[in-house]
């Protein structure tokens, strides 16, 4: 029995081209859905690093102006600024100091202390500044971490009770100083408690963010220096947006060129010829609702895509 017959009278063309694009489609979408789990792995900190790359930097006298307007989520850079400092134990200004007691808890860490220290400070750029909410900063805080490891027998009044004596603990401080340059992403907001103060602080159902590094930079604290993950997030991405992209262009090649609908009736019987004539199939003439229901299906199948999309990139929501 020949693969001809076979393909005539047990895969007919109309299956196969139909069903071969629905493949790659749904394998696309597949991928594209790993990707999405491996990237919500980090948390609240997939978000941080979502909004940090796709949010839209101001100037700071952009940022007042954006105030008295409707609210929008932009960020900023400047020169952090004091009128009250105070110092680490290597006489540094600072701003805001975190100190978190962490116990090792599977594959991650739990915080099971945590102190912060701050004052009132601004960004400034030039002339002009905006107050930056520190109170509201949690997970949007990105600084180098200053680290020191451990057992909880070091540390044995600030350990839950129970905690094994050789259980791994980690004390975190993130900190920073007023000497340094930052990235802050918020929402401005004019404080009616004090006249022409303008505040960055969250809004809009984001975090407020601050970073001291550069956007590249953060993104590494951000992975705690791993590429696996993001790697294998960013390769399940970028295969599940070809595989989608190659389906449905496939999909919309057989319904213009009617492949899907061009069976012929006989094994023997040729290729060519005028598909008007005995023993060829319809084509797109005989069978219009065919071609339409394809291309319906393909425009939604598109408006998903852009969607999960701009889900998983953030696309350009921080300027909404």
């Amino acid at each position: 029995m020949s693969w001809r017959f076979l393909r005539a009278y047990c895969c007919p063309p109309r299956i196969i081209a139909a069903v071969t694009p629905l493949v790659l489609i749904i394998a696309g979408f597949v991928a594209l859905g790993v990707g999405a789990a491996v990237l919500r792995q980090y948390g609240p900190r997939y978000r941080v690093g979502r909004l940090l790359a796709a949010t839209p930097t101001v100037t700071i006298a952009e940022a007042r102006s954006i105030a008295s307007g409707p609210p929008r989520y932009v960020a900023v850079r400047g020169r952090i600024d004091a009128e009250q400092e105070f110092e680490d134990d290597a006489h540094r200004p600072l701003v805001l100091r975190r100190t978190r007691l962490q116990v090792r808890a599977g594959d991650g860490w739990t915080t099971v202390d945590e102190r912060v220290e701050g004052v009132d400070f601004d960004v400034v750029e030039g002339l002009d500044h905006i107050a930056v909410e520190h109170g509201a900063l949690d997970h949007g805080l990105i600084v180098v971490p200053r680290e020191s490891a451990g057992t909880a027998a070091m540390t044995p009044d600030r350990v839950p009770p129970g905690t094994p004596a050789d259980a791994p603990v980690r004390l975190r401080v993130e900190q920073v100083s007023s000497v340094e340059h930052a990235i802050v992403l918020g929402v401005p907001a004019s404080d009616p408690a004090v006249p022409d103060e303008v505040r960055l602080g969250p809004g809009l159902g984001r975090p407020l963010i601050l970073t001291t590094l550069e956007r590249d930079e953060a993104m590494r604290v951000l992975t705690e220096g791993r590429t696996g993950r993001p790697l294998a997030a960013a390769l399940a991405l970028g295969s599940g947006l070809v595989l989608v992209t190659l389906g449905l262009a496939w999909a919309v090649l057989s319904a213009v060129t009617g492949t899907a609908v061009a069976a012929s009736p006989s094994p023997t019987a040729g290729m060519g010829g005028d598909p008007r004539s005995s023993g060829q199939g319809p084509g797109l003439v005989g069978d219009p609702l065919m071609a339409i229901g394809l291309v319906v299906a393909i425009a939604l199948a598109a408006v998903v895509l852009t969607s999960v999309y701009i889900r998983l990139t953030g696309g350009r929501r921080g300027s909404m």
